[in-house]
C-alpha cells in the first residue's frame, strides 16, 4: 500500500467527530427513557416512537465512525511501537479502564433498574453489588465471555470490542509478513482509482448485517461489522489512496446512504424482529442498513475531508506568495490567535474514553429521579440531558483528569508540556 511519505499527521476533526459522539451518546441514551420499543434501565410512564426515529438517525453512523476512527488511531500507534508494546498499551488504555468500571460503576445501572421495576424492592446497592458478580464463562457468546443473571458490560460494550478487535489485528501484524499484504494493497490501490472505489466496503457489511443478523444491543449492528469499520480506519490511514478516493467520493456516498437508509424503514418498522428474522424483508432490510452505514460515514468523513484539504492548499499556496523573511511572524500571530483553541482542543480531545464511560450510569441515576417529576417528556428529557451533561463534565473535570491515579484508571496519557515557541532575534 502506498503509505504517505510525511509520515503520520493527526487529523484533528476525527478527534473532534469522536467527542461529538460521546457527547451525543447523552441525548441518545437520555431518550431512550421516553422510547416506547427499548428495554432501557429506567423507563419514563409515558413513552413515544418519536425517538425511535431519531434514534435511527443516529445508529447508522455514529458507532461505526467511532470504530472507524479508532482503527485509524491504532495505526498510528503501531506505526511508532512495535506490536508487543502495543498490545500493552492498548491493555493499559483499554483492559484498565474497563475492569475498573465494570468493578465500580456498571452494577448501578442494574441496581437501578430493579428498583424502578419494583417499587417495593429495597435491597441496598452494597448487597446487590456481590450479585451483580454472579458470573460464569459463555465462549459462544465471544468476546463476552462473561455471563450472569444481572451481569452486564452496559455500554462498556464499545471498549470490549475495541480491545479485543486491537489485539488481534497487533497479532496479525505480527504474523503475516508484509510481502503477503502487498498485493492486496495492490489490488485494493488499483479498485479505489475507478470512481466509488472507496464504497467497495459496503459489500461485506451488508452480508455480514443480512445474513448474520444485527445486535440491537449494540446500538443495532453486529459486532462483526464493526469489526470491519475498525479495519476500514486502518486501512484508511495505512494507504493514502483510500482518503482521497473517500473525499473524490464523497456526494456520491452520501447520497446512496442516504437512499439505502430511507429503504430500512419499512422493515424496521414493520418487521417482527427485523434484527434476526430470516424473512426476504428483514434480510434486505439488514443489507440495506449495512450500505446506508458505510455509505453515510463515507459522505461525513470525505466532505469535512474536503474541506480540510482546501483550506490545506490555499495556506500552502499563501506561504509560497509570502518574502521567505516574513514567513515566520505571520506562522507566529497565528499561533498566537489560535492559542485560546488549541488550549481547548487539548483539554476536550482526552476526554472521551473517560466521558464515555462516564455518562450511562449517570444519565441512568439522573432519570431515576426525574421520571417521577409531573413534567412533559420533552422538559423531562431536557432536564435529563441537562443535568447529565453537567454532571458528566464535572466528574471528569475535578475527579478524571486532575491525579495520575484517576488518569492511569480511566485510561488517560500523562499531560504532555507543549514546547515553547522560540522567537529569532535580529
Amino acid at each position: 500500500m502506498a503509505r504517505s511519505e510525511a509520515g503520520p499527521q493527526r487529523r484533528t476533526e476525527l478527534d473532534a467527530i469522536r467527542l461529538l459522539v460521546v457527547l451525543g451518546l447523552v441525548f441518545f441514551h437520555a431518550a431512550l427513557v421516553f422510547d416506547s420499543r427499548d428495554d432501557y434501565y429506567v423507563k419514563n410512564a409515558e413513552t413515544t416512537d418519536v425517538t425511535t426515529i431519531l434514534a435511527g438517525l443516529c445508529v447508522v453512523w455514529a458507532m461505526p465512525i467511532l470504530f472507524l476512527i479508532s482503527g485509524f488511531g491504532a495505526w498510528h500507534s503501531l506505526h511508532r511501537r512495535a506490536p508487543g508494546t502495543f498490545t500493552m498499551e492498548r491493555l493499559r488504555r483499554l483492559g484498565v479502564p474497563l475492569v475498573f468500571a465494570t468493578v465500580v460503576m456498571m452494577p448501578l445501572p442494574q441496581w437501578l433498574r430493579l428498583r424502578a421495576a419494583d417499587s417495593d424492592d429495597d435491597e441496598s446497592y452494597w448487597h446487590f453489588w456481590p450479585r451483580f458478580f454472579d458470573v460464569h464463562l459463555e465462549l459462544s457468546d465471544f468476546p463476552f465471555i462473561l455471563e450472569g443473571e444481572h451481569f452486564e458490560t452496559g455500554h462498556l460494550w464499545f471498549v470490549v470490542l475495541l480491545l479485543t478487535f486491537s489485539l488481534v489485528l497487533a497479532a496479525l501484524v505480527r504474523l503475516v509478513p508484509g510481502e503477503r499484504v502487498r498485493p492486496w494493497g495492490d489490488w485494493f490501490g488499483s479498485v479505489l482509482a475507478r470512481r466509488g472505489g472507496s464504497l467497495l466496503p459496503a459489500v461485506p457489511i451488508a452480508l455480514i448485517s443480512a445474513f448474520v443478523g444485527l445486535e440491537e444491543s449494540f446500538a443495532g449492528w453486529s459486532r462483526w461489522a464493526y469489526l470491519l469499520f475498525f479495519l476500514g480506519g486502518f486501512v484508511l490511514a495505512v494507504d493514502d489512496r483510500f482518503r482521497s478516493a473517500m473525499r473524490r467520493d464523497a456526494v456520491l456516498a452520501a447520497v446512496i446512504g442516504f437512499a439505502a437508509f430511507q429503504l430500512t424503514a419499512p422493515g424496521f418498522l414493520t418487521a417482527d424482529d427485523p434484527f434476526t428474522d430470516m424473512t426476504a424483508l428483514s434480510i434486505g432490510t439488514r443489507a440495506a442498513f449495512g450500505v446506508a452505514g458505510w455509505c453515510c460515514v463515507v459522505g461525513i468523513l470525505g466532505l469535512l475531508d474536503r474541506r480540510r484539504w482546501r483550506a490545506e492548499s490555499a495556506s500552502r499556496r499563501e506561504g509560497e506568495k509570502q518574502p521567505e523573511g516574513e514567513a515566520w511572524p505571520a506562522g507566529t500571530s497565528q499561533l498566537t490567535n489560535g492559542s485560546a483553541r488549541r488550549r481547548l482542543y487539548g483539554y476536550l480531545a482526552v476526554a472521551a474514553l473517560p466521558v464515555y464511560i462516564l455518562h450511562q450510569p449517570i444519565v441512568v441515576a439522573v432519570a431515576y429521579v426525574v421520571v417521577d417529576w409531573e413534567a412533559s417528556i420533552p422538559v423531562k428529557y431536557a432536564v435529563i440531558v441537562a443535568i447529565s451533561l453537567a454532571l458528566t463534565l464535572a466528574v471528569y473535570d475535578v475527579a478524571v483528569r486532575r491525579t495520575r491515579v484517576t488518569r492511569f484508571l480511566f485510561g488517560m496519557r500523562e499531560p504532555v508540556r507543549p514546547a515553547r515557541l522560540s522567537r529569532r532575534t535580529g
